[in-house]
């Protein structure tokens, strides 16, 4: 494919895609949005998952910007990072207003 095509836009449309690609962090991703944050202990009482599998879950949507911890020993507090939130609901909300199937049918 050629990558003069693809924006910053759809790089990191597709981080944000791809972390939110499990259910697990869509749920810990609405939990956080609840509420202004939450400690990683809280998040596994919640949670029917081995702790060292949410910490898994906790570093991709971190490693995607779209939570930010701060360590408040012995805990650690996450929440949403709003800034990012923002934008991941202005390019999916691109995507999705700009792309309507077709009328005809294309793959019968």
């Amino acid at each position: 494919m050629d990558t003069q095509i693809l924006t910053n836009d759809h790089e990191q449309l597709a981080r944000f895609a791809k972390a939110l690609g499990h259910p697990v962090r869509v749920y810990i991703i609405e939990l956080l949005s609840k509420q202004s944050c939450c400690f990683s202990g809280d998040l596994a009482e919640n949670l029917p998952i081995a702790r060292s599998t949410l910490s898994q879950h906790l570093k991709e949507l971190k490693s995607a910007g779209l939570i930010q911890g701060s360590i408040e020993p012995p805990k650690i507090r996450y929440c949403i990072n709003r800034e990012n939130w923002e934008l991941a609901r202005k390019l999916f909300g691109n995507l999705l207003q700009t792309t309507k199937p077709s009328d005809e049918q294309c793959c019968n």
